[in-house]
């Protein structure tokens, strides 16, 4: 085999090899999306209007936010739910990276009501199928 023929072989081999490594080494890992900044306010009702709870919060992550599920439970009840329970409670609205929740509440609603600490947990899902849960993503209280 004549040199020209081994030498033009070998750098196609190398160059391949190259472009073999460095796509191997640029595939990163999936990035779990993140919830920050997570806030949340209790309006309680009075006799000529409703009240609310609202909880908001920055959700991002690289391929974009299909869902923020939230759930608000009183500290008393010690529920402490985890992110497979998270799967059948409500969503946030979500535009852009801004997610907002808002429930109206009655005066019934707020008389049963334990009053106190109460906590909100978040279940972000990406676009991509990866999912962040944060157990006490908002603290507010219940007074009358």
């Amino acid at each position: 085999m004549s040199k020209r023929i081994i030498v033009p072989s070998l750098i196609g081999a190398v160059a391949l090899g190259g472009i073999a490594i460095g796509g191997i080494a640029s595939a990163s890992p999936s990035v779990k999306p993140t919830v920050e900044n997570g806030a949340a306010r209790y309006v309680a009702p009075t006799a000529g209007a409703a009240g609310s709870l609202t909880f908001t919060a920055k959700v991002t992550d690289d391929s974009g936010i299909r869902s923020l599920k939230v759930l608000a439970w009183p500290k008393s009840s010690e529920l402490k739910p985890t992110a497979e329970e998270m799967a059948d409670v409500e969503s946030a609205a979500c535009k852009k990276d801004l997610c907002t929740y808002t429930l109206k509440v009655t005066q019934k609603d707020a008389a049963e009501l334990p009053e106190g600490t109460w906590y909100i947990s978040a279940l972000a899902t990406a676009n991509d199928g990866d999912k962040t849960f944060v157990p006490e993503a908002a603290v507010f209280n219940v007074t009358r």
